[in-house]
């Protein structure tokens, strides 16, 4: 009988033991990153029927039982994934928010100061300090488009490095998921199918880690884990790990995409296929976000060269001559397909021919089957199909530069991805710059009547020498009428009432006339009102000597307030605002969601903690009970042994 007590103690010694080993470890490990805590299970190790009854042998441990529960885990992977993709989208994008929104660093204030440089050009043509002022605020605002456009690139470069360190990490962890995947599995063959808790928390924790680069599907085989990523690509399929690797895009060698190694081949991954966690969130960023504002910022740039150019070519600068162009800006980016199969390379040219259709979205052309083409616009997915180039789309016209495409070539084309960074000013002396009008009217002073000439406006330079100024135009009445136009020209009359006819002159130039007519012909318009007396006289000549005259830096400094953008909706100060809006909007929704998927991460890292977490205090009550049951324990060893020595004396 006193063997029996004496093993009984025993066990309970060795369950004390047992339980006092995996408080302790659970204490030690309480700061221990993914560590869950353990208990001790215990059983009856049966009983043995003495004839009067069944006695009990004592106890045994039935295992040492890690506290997990899966759905608290898939809940916290989850989480962390979606609060990783947030947090870092919106870090990125609160860089853009910050440059177009600052007051000071922004576009605005230089827009508008180089208007006000220009209006002050308006008001002193012949002032040479306004001159330079108008030329100086110019470079400023070139400036400061290419100051933006840098830093759009510098962003873009760091997001290059970014998506190589979160893929060398998702390898780093995929590594260590698989290692303990094999380690796992052996020791679950050589503990009797007992788990190996502390393996499985350091595999949970890889998970976890791995969770916050990017969203994960797990699905259990055995003892081991399967991860999947993406549209499915396994990163580990039990004791392999399959590595990602970053790879140039077949269409733009300076960006990076995220490649699948297939049979030692970098296959690259759709992007938008990558969500959740820190990957996800740098290439929707960059997708997204990025690309729209460099494109929208370059957008701006084009737009307000051309149409300043435009105005700018229809004036005479200081030396008599018509204005040049005044602003230069980057041409579209054409980038063929790394696989297109034509030899020599057909080449695809794009260029921009009316800033107002612009839409700031990429596109994609490709050759298809039958000789055709489509061309996809990458923003809304709208296609556009044709036979033959040239062909104009959205303010682009794509041109077949050389080559012959063949089906399933493409091209990434970008039309104002460089608008910006390509902004510059096109002039460097002042004297170049075109404030006056290149033509003059006037009324003879020796007129008898009432009637008046317009300044006159000119619409294109280009057909200017075909009218032959000057020009004396002499009314005459009865039927009213005006001669002295260019014999057999068109001329466009519009009448006070808006309607208007096209007429071609006679041979001595007549025209009939009606007062408060508009005449337009030969890039020119004016208007002749009142009532001239017959042989009035009226003047049309080149603006020589017109230092002083400033008509066309007045249209320069309209531009301001001139809806040119959007299809004629927005100014350039209306699109920018925009543009700062749309970046504002979403870096404030990111901003809310964060705060959400923060706050929905530290509920579930609470429930989840609340079930596996290691609490001092109950392991420090639990650590006084196995004590005292050790204790316990070993009295009954020691009264055990007092009985048997009994025994042996009561046996001598």
């Amino acid at each position: 009988m006193s063997s029996n007590i004496l093993g009984i103690g025993q066990s309970a010694l060795a369950a004390a033991q047992a339980g006092l080993a995996t408080t302790g470890h659970n204490i030690a490990n309480a700061s221990t990153p993914g560590y869950s805590r353990q208990m001790v299970v215990q059983g009856s190790a049966g009983a043995q029927n003495a004839g009067v009854g069944y006695i009990g042998k004592g106890t045994q441990i039935v295992d040492v039982r890690r506290i997990y529960n899966d759905l608290l885990a898939a809940q916290v992977r989850s989480a962390q994934s979606s609060q990783s993709y947030v947090t870092t989208y919106h870090a990125q994008l609160s860089r853009i928010n910050n440059q177009f929104a600052d007051p000071v660093a922004g576009l605005s204030p230089t827009l508008q100061n180089f208007f006000k440089g220009v209006q002050d050009l308006a008001s002193n043509p012949n002032l040479a300090a306004s001159r330079q002022t108008a030329l100086s605020s110019a470079e400023t605002l070139a400036a400061r488009f290419q100051s933006l456009a840098g830093q759009m690139k510098e962003i873009e470069q760091g997001i290059n490095g970014q998506i190589q360190a979160s893929v060398g990490n998702i390898n780093v962890y995929a590594n260590q998921i698989a290692r303990l995947n094999d380690a796992i599995e052996k020791a679950h063959a050589t503990g009797d199918g007992r788990a190996a808790n502390d393996l499985l928390d350091q595999r949970d924790y890889a998970l976890d880690q791995l969770s916050k680069e990017t969203k994960t599907t797990i699905v259990k085989q055995g003892e081991s884990y399967n991860v999947f990523i993406g549209n499915g690509q396994p990163v580990v399929m039990g004791a392999r790990a399959y590595e990602l690797g970053v790879v140039t895009s077949p269409t733009d060698p300076t960006r990076l995409s995220v490649g699948y190694n297939n049979n030692g081949q970098l296959v690259p991954l759709a992007e938008s296929s990558l969500s959740g966690g820190t990957l996800g969130g740098l290439l929707e960023f960059r997708s997204n976000s990025l690309d729209v504002a460099q494109n929208q910022l370059g957008r701006i740039a084009i737009g307000l060269a051309m149409s300043f150019n435009a105005q700018h070519a229809l004036g005479q600068d200081l030396n008599g001559d018509i204005g040049g162009n005044f602003f230069t800006f980057g041409a579209p980016s054409v980038q063929p397909n790394r696989s297109n199969a034509s030899s020599p390379p057909a080449e695809i040219g794009a260029a921009i021919t009316d800033a107002n259709a612009l839409t700031g979205s990429d596109y994609k052309l490709e050759a298809v089957p039958g000789g055709s083409y489509r061309v996809t616009r990458l923003s809304d997915g709208n296609v556009t199909s044709f036979s033959s180039f040239p062909q104009t789309i959205d303010g682009v016209r794509f041109t077949l530069d050389s080559g012959i495409p063949l089906a399933g070539d493409n091209y990434l084309i970008r039309p104002t991805v460089n608008g910006a960074s390509g902004f510059g000013v096109a002039i460097a002396d002042i004297a170049k710059i075109a404030a006056a009008s290149p033509i003059r009217t006037a009324a003879l002073e020796s007129n008898a009547g009432s009637g008046t000439i317009s300044a006159g406006e000119v619409h294109a330079t280009g057909e200017l020498a075909s009218i032959g100024l000057p020009l004396t135009l002499t009314h005459s009445g009865n039927p009213a009428a005006m001669t002295g136009f260019p014999p057999n020209m068109e001329v466009t009359v519009v009448r006070p009432n808006g309607s208007s006819a096209t007429v071609t002159t006679d041979a001595d130039g007549s025209i009939a006339y009606s007062p408060g007519d508009t005449f337009r012909f030969g890039g020119i318009s004016f208007t002749i009102a009142g009532n001239p007396a017959d042989g009035d006289r009226f003047t049309v000549g080149p603006n020589t000597g017109g230092v002083g005259d400033s008509r066309n830096a007045v249209l320069l400094g309209a531009l301001q307030t001139k809806n040119t953008m959007n299809n004629g909706t927005s100014t350039y100060q209306g699109a920018y605002a925009q543009l700062v809006s749309a970046v504002g909007n979403k870096t404030y929704e990111l901003e809310l969601t964060g705060r959400a998927e923060t706050r929905f991460l530290e509920q579930a890292l609470t429930a989840q903690q609340a079930e596996s977490g290691v609490n001092l205090d109950e392991e420090a009550t639990n650590l006084l009970r196995y004590q005292q049951a050790y204790q316990a324990a070993g009295k009954m060893m020691q009264t055990a042994n007092q009985l048997f020595e009994l025994l042996l004396r009561l046996g001598g």
